[in-house]
Formats: C-alpha cells, structure tokens, sequence
C-alpha cells in the first residue's frame, strides 16, 4: 500500500460519518459540546393525531427534532427531520415543530438575542397522509426562514440518504447558505414521482448514476445552487458551518435573484436533451 492510500485509509477511519448518524445525534453533534438542549422531546409526546387514523403507527417526537445550544459560542436553534421516518415526511406537527422553532429564534433576535439557526433537511416534501396540513406547515417553515434571514443565517444542510425534495426543497432554496455532501440529492419531484408522472423513457428512478449526476450534491454545487459540497464527515460539516455564520447574512439570497434565473431559463434550447454538463453550463450562464 503507498503512502497516499494508508494516509487515505486512516482519514477515512478516523472520520465520523454523518449521514450514518440519526437526526438527534446530528443535532447534538453539530451544536457546542454540552449546550444541546432538545424541546418538545419524545417524552412530551406530541405526536400526530392523524396518522393512526390510518393505521400507521406514530413516533414520539414526530420525526423531528429541535433543539437550542450554541454554535461557535453563539446562541442557535437546530431542527434535525428524522428521514428514516415516514421518509422524512412533513406533517402538521413535525412541520409546526420547526416553524415554531424559527419563530422562537426570530422573536431572540428582535429581542436582541443574535439567534443563528441550522436545517438539518432530510425529506420527501408534504406527508401525503396530512395532506393540506402538511402543505400549510411547509408554507409556515418557508415564511419562518424568510424571516429569521434577516437577522441572521439560516443554514440548511443535505447530506443523505433521503434528500430533500417538494415544498421542502423550496425551503431549503430560501436557506442564507446551503451544504451538500456527495450523498445529497436536491431537487423538487423525487425520481419516483417523475417517472410515475413521465414514463420510465424520460426518467429511470433506479438509475442511480443518472439520478445524481442531474439532482446530486456534487452536481447542485457545481451548478452554483448550493454554497458548499463537504464530505460525509460530522467534523468537516461542522468546520463549514463556522466558516460560512463567520461570513455573515449574503448580501443577497439566491431567492432573491429570481430574474438572473428565469433568463437562464429562458436561454434553453428545449428541442434538445440536456444532460448534466449542459445544466452546469446553463446555470454558470456560459451556454451556447
């Protein structure tokens, strides 16, 4: 083995993978050592009233967990969507957890509390069980990060397995600063729902490769959608946060360049299929 593999090797064994980690564990890991401190935990037991209506059985804390610590010494609030739940589903409680939670931070800082706050988004958008309720706890997420960006950054992080994909995606499209990882996918129909809709010729929801070249972390940060593409390391996500609240609010959110946008896509040529170079290109705004 030479020199540059055994040094490879002993990264990749010393490293803590946080895609592997649960969304409480990603919470606490992410916050200061010994300031995480969750609210409405499990054994409040706010669970959704209507999901045993269908005989679907509840979790304790909804699929989501929030939190208050400090981040850098600073005070933050954390919101963690649990995706090996009901694969990361928005209902109308897990939903009304982190707007409420954003709320909570945005009502600090008018307070004058300097309260930063991290998304720790792993989702397939609305819970289809909860249907216009989790569509009405989306939109209150999505109006709670408009809010709180004002103060300060709200950082939403990707890093896998599920994704982060419907309303969800739009919220993490309001993010101050979005992180990737490898494993990340970002997009707003999931690949089953596109093939379901357009046929298995358009989109192959098990063509893995195919899948994240077009709606993968690497692919979404080379097309300039995401502000930074880390690896799946609980340190090296971490040391990103710091860096990108030191950088402070952007001067201005992506989603706020809606005209700079839409021009590119107006510039695509429709008649022909794009694949993921072209894309690239269309969003650096170098498309021929």
């Amino acid at each position: 083995m030479t020199d540059v593999s055994a040094n490879t090797v002993a990264r990749l064994l010393a490293s803590r993978s946080f895609v592997e980690l649960g969304a409480r564990q990603r919470a606490r890991a992410l916050l200061d050592e010994g300031s995480f401190r969750e609210l409405l935990d499990p054994f409040d037991r706010v669970t959704s009233p209507w999901l045993p209506k269908q005989g679907i059985v509840t979790q304790a804390d909804d699929g989501v967990v929030v939190a208050k610590g400090t981040l850098d010494g600073q005070p933050a609030v954390i919101a963690a969507i649990e995706g090996a739940f009901q694969g990361g589903s928005m209902g109308e409680v897990g939903g009304a957890k982190i707007a409420g939670l954003l709320e909570l931070a945005a009502e600090d800082n008018r307070n004058g509390i300097p309260t930063r706050a991290v998304l720790l988004l792993e989702t397939g958008g609305v819970r289809l069980q909860e249907a216009n309720l989790g569509l009405a706890a989306i939109a209150e997420i999505q109006a709670a990060i408009v809010e709180l960006r004002d103060y300060q950054p709200v950082i939403g992080v990707v890093a896998g397995s599920v994704g982060c994909f419907g309303g969800m995606s739009i919220a993490a499209g309001l993010c101050s600063y979005l992180i990737v990882t490898r494993e990340a996918r970002v997009g707003l129909n999931g690949p089953q729902v596109i093939e379901q809709e357009a046929g298995l010729d358009e989109y192959d929801s098990r063509d893995r490769p195919f899948i994240w070249s077009l709606t993968g972390g690497e692919q979404r940060y080379a097309s300039g959608l995401v502000d930074a593409y880390v690896a799946d390391d609980t340190d090296a996500i971490r040391a990103q946060l710091h860096e990108l609240f030191a950088l402070g609010k952007p001067v201005q959110p992506r989603s706020r360049r809606h005209a700079w946008y839409l021009q590119r896509l107006a510039d695509v040529d429709t008649r022909t299929q794009l694949d993921a170079a072209a894309v690239r290109a269309i969003y650096r705004g170098d498309a021929q």
